[in-house]
């Protein structure tokens, strides 16, 4: 499976070498592997089973921008979360830039899944981001309503911060002050 997120209020020298407030890389600009969470996924597995895509929005990382993502030729599901989830953030999940997912802060079965599958299901926690973002994957366990599938040869489009979702402030670094 790929991955794909935002990052948020990076800032990186001539040499490629920063941070970013979510979704960071390891401080390298060129991602070598998954980012930090909190971050907004937008995941895919092309040409699968039956020669078909499969693809989501995945929260299990936490939440850090709005987000669309979709085939874009007709007759597929664009899924989308684009709700205030910063903003209403219950307090044991706010991370700055975001919203964590409760497995990155409890780090327990309850909301990690971590014994298999059928041995967790929705919580208080994943309420909330499911309650919000509908289309999304809000545990690890959350496939039957959060997998969507489209013919494999399929073109895809994810969209941040897409029209009508709530404004992302961007905090400027000193040297872009004057």
């Amino acid at each position: 499976m790929a991955r794909i997120w935002g990052r948020t209020n990076c800032n990186f020298d001539a040499n490629g070498r920063g941070h970013c407030q979510t979704g960071d890389c390891g401080g390298l600009l060129e991602c070598q592997g998954w980012g930090v969470p909190p971050n907004t996924l937008a995941e895919y597995s092309l040409n699968q089973f039956g020669n078909m895509d499969f693809y989501d929005i995945s929260l299990i990382d936490g939440f850090n921008i709005p987000m669309v993502f979709g085939p874009t030729n007709g007759g597929c599901h664009n899924i989308r979360c684009t709700a205030d989830l910063k903003g209403q953030c219950p307090n044991e999940l706010r991370a700055p830039g975001g919203c964590n997912n409760p497995c990155t802060v409890f780090k327990t079965n309850e909301y990690c899944c971590t014994q298999g599958y059928g041995t967790c299901g929705p919580t208080y926690f994943s309420r909330f981001f499911k309650d919000r973002c509908h289309d999304s994957y809000s545990y690890p366990q959350d496939d039957p309503s959060s997998t969507f599938t489209c013919p494999a040869g399929s073109n895809y489009r994810v969209v941040f911060c897409p029209r009508g979702s709530p404004r992302i402030e961007m905090v400027r670094s000193k040297n872009q002050e004057k």
